[in-house]
């Protein structure tokens, strides 16, 4: 049958086109609503942009068929050949695709909002930034399939495989995922907000960064997983494995913890002794700065000497690490990592009660000298010179790291 002669049969209110041979026809933009093509074969048939809402596609074979941009909400796909079919775009929201073939198919950007892909073979399909929200994905076969920023918010994965999966940027907030195998998967600053994962199969998944606020883990295989960085803040982790698990930087607040109790973090050595550090109501301190003519006189945020009476703050060397990623920034940068060290210093001061006016001695080490006036540049940014402290500068062969900069400084409060 021809493009011409199935529309013109159409438009005369024909609807039953079961078991026709269609491969190859151009059918682009066509209105075909309610059309029933049960068990036809449209293999290679140009859908793009066609209107097929309502319409009965049961056992038929669309390999290769593009269907692009093409209108199919609440159709009836169930048992369908898709392999390598186009859908990207597509409209399937509420579609019932139970127990078809989309091997390979493209379904990029397409809306599948609560539709049926429950055992659905989707291995090696590309679903990047498609709408899954609500959709059924139970015992789905998801194997190196590309779900790069798509929504799953809410969707049932209860069952489906999801071996080698490509997760980056997915939104699988308030998903169903219990019991299933991420063993060893990339879910790095994936939103699992609230998502259900008991007696899940972690054992090596990176969950770096990853949101699991609210999320249910419990009963789950976390052996060796990497959570640093996690918000894992009220999640449920009763009776999980976390043998060698890592939580570096982990917010545990209000977690439950595999023995059922409620997390409370341990203050370290540095935070009682930075808490005892308070100052007391009425309390001063006073710094006088020290001028001499018998001695040079200064050439840059600093003063000769500084006399300071009160509770002493040696604040370590700092460099250029970023507290959120734990790494080195701008590691060919002087004045960014100049800008970042000395972040980290104010950082440090604030959480002992003190400021920059505080400070009464640093020492400021460079891998090079001639970095001096970038390095300086930034740090009179924090000193006023008439009050600013005493100060070192040297060069050193090497610094931590690697890194270009490296100022400690010694802070006096009342």
């Amino acid at each position: 049958m021809e493009a011409d002669e199935l529309i013109e049969k159409y438009a005369k209110g024909e609807r039953n086109f079961q078991k026709a041979k269609l491969s190859g026809l151009n059918l682009k933009g066509a209105d075909l609503s309610e059309i029933d093509l049960s068990e036809a074969n449209l293999q290679g048939a140009d859908l793009s942009e066609a209107n097929l809402t309502k319409a009965k596609l049961y056992k038929a074979n669309l390999y290769q068929t593009s269907l692009k941009g093409a209108n199919l909400s609440w159709v009836q796909l169930n048992y369908i050949n898709l392999t390598w079919a186009d859908l990207s775009d597509a409209n399937l929201s509420g579609a019932n695709l139970n127990s078809a073939t989309l091997y390979g198919a493209n379904l990029e950007r397409a809306n599948l909002s609560d539709a049926d892909i429950s055992s659905v073979n989707l291995t090696k399909s590309s679903l990047s930034e498609a709408n899954l929200t609500r959709a059924n994905l139970s015992s789905a076969n998801l194997t190196h399939t590309y779900l790069a920023g798509a929504n799953l918010s809410c969707a049932n994965l209860e069952g489906a495989s999801l071996k080698q999966v490509y997760f980056q940027r997915a939104n699988l907030r308030s998903a169903r995922l219990y019991k299933v195998d991420l063993s060893g998967l990339n879910l790095a600053k994936i939103d699992l907000g609230a998502a259900y994962l008991g007696e899940a199969n972690l054992t090596n998944a990176c969950l770096q960064g990853a949101n699991l606020e609210r999320a249910v883990l419990s009963e789950a295989n976390l052996i060796k997983a990497n959570l640093n960085g996690a918000n894992l803040k009220k999640a449920d982790l009763v009776d999980a494995n976390i043998y060698g698990a890592t939580f570096e930087n982990a917010d545990l607040s209000e977690a439950r913890m595999p023995d059922g109790e409620i997390y409370q973090p341990k203050l370290s050595e540095r935070e009682i002794c930075l808490q005892k550090v308070s100052l007391k109501k009425g309390e001063t301190m006073t710094i006088n700065v020290i001028h001499t003519e018998e001695a040079p006189a200064p050439v840059g945020p600093y003063n000769q000497a500084i006399v300071a009476s009160g509770k002493m703050v040696f604040v370590a060397g700092q460099i250029a690490i970023d507290p959120r990623i734990n790494d080195i920034v701008y590691p060919d940068d002087v004045t960014k990592q100049t800008e970042r060290v000395m972040a980290n210093i104010e950082a440090i001061l604030a959480a002992a009660g003190a400021t920059f006016q505080d400070v009464v001695k640093t020492t400021v080490f460079l891998k090079d000298m001639n970095d001096f006036a970038a390095m300086n540049t930034i740090y009179a940014k924090y000193f006023d010179e008439a009050t600013a402290p005493a100060r070192a500068c040297v060069e050193v062969a090497r610094l931590p790291k690697d890194v270009l900069v490296e100022i400690d400084c010694i802070a006096v409060i009342g």
